[in-house]
């Protein structure tokens, strides 16, 4: 299963521009740990004017929040949520947010911090109700839905802590194989 992504603009200069945007909000966000940087140092970075970035983006954090889901988007991050069957696919998306530590951690800890959570939440959202059918037998929706935002919430935050307070080199492994005995110990309790 892969994440929806958003349409891709036809034109091409948007996709350019777009990704130029994308790569200069990871590597100075990466480069200084921190979202704390102007809409200005986010332009000249992506060799745009500011005007450009407001007219794709609005503000900086929404570039921000859309560099985040491009980034994570380029695995399956539904994987990592829901499916430890597929600890491969889990591993190797545990493995770009180690490479992108202080990118993400300064995205899920700074002023977007709520934008991002939320926007990742509803991204796999779907991802995470069909988990939860599969896991869970005979639930209504709505069940279905609570359970999936417990989840998916648990999941975030537990990536977030890992990111911020787990010791280096992150193991992409043993944060996977967390992730499946949490969700293995809640689904079939001794």
């Amino acid at each position: 299963m892969k994440l929806p992504r958003r349409t891709e603009p036809v034109d091409r200069r948007i996709r350019r521009t777009r990704a130029a945007l994308f790569t200069a909000a990871v590597r100075v966000v990466g480069e200084r740990g921190t979202t704390e940087v102007s809409v200005t140092e986010l332009a000249e970075a992506a060799d745009v004017s500011r005007r450009v970035l407001y007219q794709h983006f609005g503000d900086r954090d929404s570039v921000l929040v859309a560099a985040t889901v491009d980034l994570i988007a380029q695995n399956d991050f539904s994987e990592l949520i829901q499916d430890p069957a597929e600890p491969d696919s889990a591993v190797a998306l545990a493995r770009r947010f180690a490479d992108n530590r202080s990118f993400f951690r300064a995205v899920l800890t700074g002023s977007c911090a709520y934008a991002v959570t939320r926007t990742v939440a509803e991204l796999v959202r779907p991802h995470s109700i069909a988990s939860a059918r599969r896991r869970f037998a005979d639930i209504d929706d709505r069940l279905a839905g609570d359970i999936a935002d417990y989840f998916t919430g648990g999941t975030i935050m537990a990536l977030t802590r890992w990111l911020c307070e787990g010791p280096d080199p992150l193991d992409p492994k043993s944060f996977v194989a967390s992730l499946v005995r949490v969700q293995d110990a809640i689904s079939h309790p001794a």
